[in-house]
């Protein structure tokens, strides 16, 4: 397995990715068994953002099967309403004793990685790499997991040992800010 930046040519294939697992494209129980991603994420964007070296992806011998976005909050442009919501939330969300928006952050996620390959560390690798990649850029990185989305709340919190910020409400929706530290 190679983890890397995601190129312009895995665009096709990482929107491929990421609508099968869309909240819209699931069951109420897959959604409640395995997580899902929510957002706009089209080839389009997919290709600006992995032009922008945005995306990390899990390539398992040209196939991807795994990706990750680690995108600084001041460049998104129209942001989906969680996003919005996490952003007026950083003065009431706090990391490490202080308001977020005083400190240096990346946003983490989404992640997601194909059925096949699930449970067998390549969103843990795809994590340890997003941190290291933030670490010149950032303090922390921090992401939001929506109230219900057990799955995502067991890997980021309980598995990777993420640190929840606080609670915000965006669209009717109930979300949790996490983060955790670049090294």
């Amino acid at each position: 397995m190679e983890y890397r930046y995601a190129a312009e040519a895995d665009a096709p294939a990482m929107a491929e990715l990421f609508a099968a697992n869309h909240h819209d494209a699931l069951t109420e129980r897959q959604r409640a068994e395995q997580g899902f991603v929510q957002g706009r994420f089209d080839v389009d964007v997919l290709r600006a953002m992995a032009g922008a070296r945005e995306l990390l992806v899990a390539d398992d011998g040209g196939r991807v099967v795994g990706l990750l976005a680690l995108s600084a909050p001041a460049t998104l442009v129209d942001p989906s309403p969680p996003v919005a919501g996490l952003l007026q939330a950083q003065e009431v969300l706090e990391w490490q004793g202080r308001p977020l928006a005083e400190a240096r952050w990346l946003l983490y996620g989404p992640v997601v990685v194909a059925a096949a390959y699930r449970g067998r560390g390549v969103a843990r690798a795809l994590f340890t790499m997003a941190v290291a990649a933030a670490s010149e850029r950032a303090e922390a990185v921090v992401a939001f997991v929506e109230a219900g989305n057990v799955p995502s709340w067991k890997v980021h919190v309980d598995g990777f040992g993420m640190v929840p910020l606080g609670e915000f409400v965006a669209g009717g929706r109930t979300y949790s800010a996490v983060a955790a530290p670049t090294f």
